[in-house]
């Protein structure tokens, strides 16, 4: 199985597409041949970092990389993810590699001995007592999108680009298991098609928060509609990231002031310069957590990370030189 692209950069999957990016781009540079040649492991950690990008790295490969993962969690679980065609689920690509829609239709729906099938189980069905028949309903659709923690605050309205299965336009959706089926659907009863939606995205919206748009999703050819479900993912900007719906900040401090003590300032989220205090013999990924300086008042965790300088001065590498001379 090939290794999870989200574990390789070391994001969570609930991370913007910018923050991806940010990481992506901070970890190629760490890692290219070029600043350590020679270095094998290093190679292979950059051919690592630069196939998971691929995977996940622009929002339309990411979105096909998830939908994908959701097909193939649903049938580990051993079940029919469709329930008929309905009852939950991912959204689904119709062509290129992975799962083939149609081809799930085909196992699901109908295809090659599905109208038999289901005519043996109406069949079993009227030797049982008499039930009301399920609700037959299409997959729902899962999606994010990203927005900035300002338009989280103010609320904002986003352009959706938004692709599902619909009703055929030429049989009206009743080829769907059918012994004549329709020319344009293939007997599916539904097709993809594209359309571009707005989302109203509420003021205060938190990341994480999951807007439900009714009857949104894929359509059944004989029954409701799924809906659409889209996670909100807030863009924490360069230096923050969330883990576990909390906003952490990374906080550079210089090694002297690591060991001896001392001051550092931050921008918060919402602008503000805050002094932060740090005690001597902080090591590196110690947190602090400071209440109603995250995102709408909420807490916000810094992490302390070791201040890396792009050049070194004459006075600061002589300095350096002593501290090595002494054992430190």
């Amino acid at each position: 199985m090939a290794d999870d692209p989200y574990r390789v950069l070391g994001v969570q999957k609930d991370a913007t597409d910018a923050e991806i990016k940010r990481t992506y781009r901070k970890l190629a540079r760490q890692h290219h041949p070029d600043r350590n040649p020679d270095d094998k492991a290093a190679e292979e950690r950059f051919k690592a970092i630069q196939a998971a990008y691929d995977q996940i790295g622009t929002a339309s490969a990411r979105k096909e990389y998830d939908q994908q993962r959701r097909v193939e969690e649903m049938f580990a679980r051993g079940g029919n993810p469709f329930s008929g065609f309905g009852g939950g689920g991912g959204g689904f690509r119709s062509g290129g590699q992975g799962f083939d829609f149609s081809d799930i239709l085909n196992q699901f729906m109908g295809g090659v001995g599905g109208a038999e099938a289901q005519h043996q189980q109406r069949s079993r069905q009227q030797r049982r007592p008499s039930q009301p028949p399920p609700v037959r309903k299409g997959p729902d659709i899962e999606a994010g999108i990203d927005i900035s923690l300002e338009q989280a605050l103010s609320g904002t309205k986003i352009e959706f680009g938004h692709r599902r299965l619909r009703i055929c336009e030429r049989c009206e959706g009743n080829s769907f298991n059918s012994r004549k089926p329709c020319p344009k659907c293939s007997g599916k009863g539904v097709e993809s098609r594209s359309s571009t939606i707005t989302v109203s995205v509420p003021s205060g919206a938190q990341h994480g928060q999951q807007l439900r748009l009714k009857k949104m999703g894929h359509e059944h050819p004989q029954g409701e509609a799924g809906d659409l479900l889209i996670t909100i993912r807030l863009d924490a900007e360069e230096g923050r990231r969330w883990e576990d719906g909390r906003l952490i900040q990374e906080v550079p401090v210089p090694y002297s002031t690591l060991m001896l003590g001392g001051a550092v300032r931050i921008r918060t989220p919402a602008g503000k310069r805050v002094q932060i205090e740090v005690v001597e013999g902080t090591r590196i990924g110690d947190r602090r957590r400071l209440v109603g300086h995250g995102h709408d008042g909420g807490p916000l965790d810094i992490e302390f990370i070791l201040a890396e300088p792009e050049k070194v001065s004459k006075e600061q590498k002589e300095a350096l030189d002593r501290l090595k001379e002494s054992g430190l």
